[in-house]
């Protein structure tokens, strides 16, 4: 994924297209902050050696999710022109990423885990199982879903 980045950054220079060289340069900042970063490092990696395209799309996932917050805080302030800067990187960041799963397909998902959960306790659910019934769903499909969704979704199927 870091090669895409590179691609991308170097095709944005040719088309002069500065918006989006603003944000592959911010990504690759943010992989070369992440290569170098202290957890990395005691994990026993070298900060030379290249970010799986797992930990690449963690990145940009916590890019995108920086977006999202501040489109909201924009938009409460009543900025609608930094908010739209905003929204113009957060759709090239998201360009990046694996399709989403719609709601519904989030929707039969968590019902499945549920039943799983449901099952594994005897038929009984309460709602202290929800944090392990998001917890689960979150690490089965993070690359699929984001997690303020699936927290809604399990929030409503659990009412």
């Amino acid at each position: 994924m870091q090669d895409k980045i590179k691609q991308e950054m170097k095709a944005a220079m040719i088309a002069k297209d500065s918006v989006r060289l603003g944000v592959m340069r911010g990504i690759s900042a943010a992989l070369t902050t992440e290569m170098v970063s202290e957890q990395r490092i005691a994990s026993g990696k070298a900060p030379t050696e290249m970010l799986s395209d797992e930990e690449c799309l963690k990145v940009v996932k916590k890019l995108v999710k920086q977006r999202k917050d501040s489109i909201e805080q924009f938009v409460a302030g009543g900025r609608e022109d930094l908010a739209s800067d905003e929204k113009a990187e957060l759709a090239i960041l998201e360009t990046l990423l694996p399709a989403q799963m719609s709601r519904e397909e989030l929707t039969k998902a968590v019902e499945a885990e549920i039943e799983k959960i449901k099952a594994f306790n005897g038929g009984e659910l309460d709602m202290s199982k929800k944090g392990q019934i998001t917890g689960g769903i979150i690490k089965a499909l993070s690359a699929n879903a984001d997690g303020k969704d699936i927290k809604e979704v399990v929030d409503n199927l659990l009412k």
